[in-house]
């Protein structure tokens, strides 16, 4: 029964539990660490550079449970369905370990604390504030367990950011960009492709977002791309201006999904890999600019004119064409040797999906950690050097060459 003179806080589907008890506490105009008196706890709250983390996850035992339904006014089977970890709590080993669950008696309220995205429920990303607003009437947060592929609110057309990443945005604003609604509204399509043929679609997901924000980092290079840099003003408000590498950090994952679902889609179409081009030695060579995967992937991608950068002699690549990416050619070489009855020589076995650790793309909190170093070594190199935004270590002119080349300039003037 809820304790007496409480009010009824809804919970929201896929809500982290500590969310919800800090929306719990707001509701009677009381920061969350007023209540956390009320829970004997274990361990302490996930903290970083900037304070505690916002992608914050609690534990909590039955009693705990109990208590925190009667505060919200709601039925612990209501909360149960809305929160994905809400009846996660360890089992106490024999003995109790000390400052574990097996400190609290049955009767005592307890909690353990832990980060949602390093749990078994998937990454975790800040509702769509629209939504939460109409739902509370109030500009609060509210945080989620969603996945990859599930971050548009159609509704309001948000784009609805990682939670955790070191920094307070929550939504992008996807007006202007309606074809990343659109590549969503596909993705169920290639999902079911994917569990037809026996591949889960996470990882077919993993993979092809693996390989587009490889080209993503190339694609300041790309003179005649017009896609990605107009979209990527668009979801900035219009402009990214002054924080343009801000904007391209946090914004990456959104501007590249329309890519990532079409690549996915192509990987598991059985016509474009009979399209592999092949090399001395029977070496898979899918980036040549005049064979049939590339022209292909080319024309899928909306942007048919890399096949003609690709003839370019000062590309340079190797393999041909500004499509590179390691995780590609990795899929493509198995979905050769699997057609050939081979092994893969190096011991990987014949998994298309098999990512790499090291191909796997920065998170935006590594990234914006790195660019906060840079800009703190090039305010300290024009401080050493004077006015001249060219000093200080080679490392720091590096940064200027590479972070505001001639390729980054006219990426601006997009």
């Amino acid at each position: 029964m809820p304790l007496p003179g409480t009010l009824r806080v809804a919970p929201t589907a896929g809500e982290t539990t500590w969310s919800y008890l800090s929306r719990v506490a707001g509701r009677y105009g009381m920061e969350p660490g007023a209540l956390l008196p009320w829970w004997t706890w274990s361990g302490s709250r996930p903290r970083d550079e900037a304070g505690p983390r916002d992608d914050t996850e609690v534990l909590l035992n039955p009693s705990g449970r109990q208590l925190l339904a009667r505060l919200g006014g709601v039925d612990e089977q209501e909360l149960a369905r809305a929160l994905p970890a809400f009846g996660n709590w360890p089992q106490p080993t024999l003995s109790g370990t000390p400052g574990g669950p097996g400190r609290a008696g049955p009767d005592t309220a307890a909690g353990r604390w832990r980060v949602a995205s390093a749990g078994e429920y998937g990454p975790v990303a800040f509702g769509c504030r629209l939504c939460t607003a109409a739902r509370t009437r109030e500009d609060t947060v509210v945080v989620r367990y969603v996945a990859p592929w599930q971050r548009v609110c159609a509704r309001h057309r948000r784009w609805m950011l990682t939670c955790g990443d070191g920094h307070r945005h929550r939504n992008l604003d996807l007006r202007a960009s309606p074809e990343v609604a659109a590549a969503q509204r596909a993705w169920p399509k290639v999902a079911r492709t994917a569990a037809t043929v026996g591949a889960d679609p996470g990882r077919v997901f993993a993979l092809a977002h693996a390989v587009v924000c490889a080209w993503w980092e190339q694609a300041l290079e790309w003179e005649r791309e017009r896609t990605w840099p107009a979209r990527l003003h668009a979801v900035a408000g219009g402009d990214a201006g002054p924080r343009f590498w801000w904007w391209r950090i946090i914004s990456r994952d959104a501007v590249v999904f329309p890519e990532t679902v079409a690549l996915a889609a192509a990987l598991l179409d059985p016509g474009m890999q009979e399209r592999e081009d092949h090399g001395a030695g029977g070496l898979v060579r899918p980036f040549r600019p005049d064979g049939a995967f590339f022209r292909e992937l080319t024309v899928r991608l909306g942007r048919p004119w890399l096949a003609d950068t690709g003839r370019a002699p000062q590309t340079g690549l190797v393999l041909g064409g500004p499509l590179h990416a390691g995780p590609l050619l990795d899929c493509m070489g198995a979905f050769t040797r699997i057609r050939r009855g081979q092994q893969d020589p190096r011991g990987f076995g014949l998994d298309p999906w098999w990512l790499r650790a090291d191909h796997r793309p920065a998170s935006a909190r590594v990234q914006l950690r790195a660019l906060a170093e840079q800009v703190a070594d090039a305010r300290r190199a024009v401080e050493d050097g004077g006015s001249r935004p060219g000093g200080g270590s080679p490392a720091v002119r590096r940064l200027f060459r590479d972070r505001y080349g001639r390729a980054a300039a006219a990426y601006f003037r997009r």
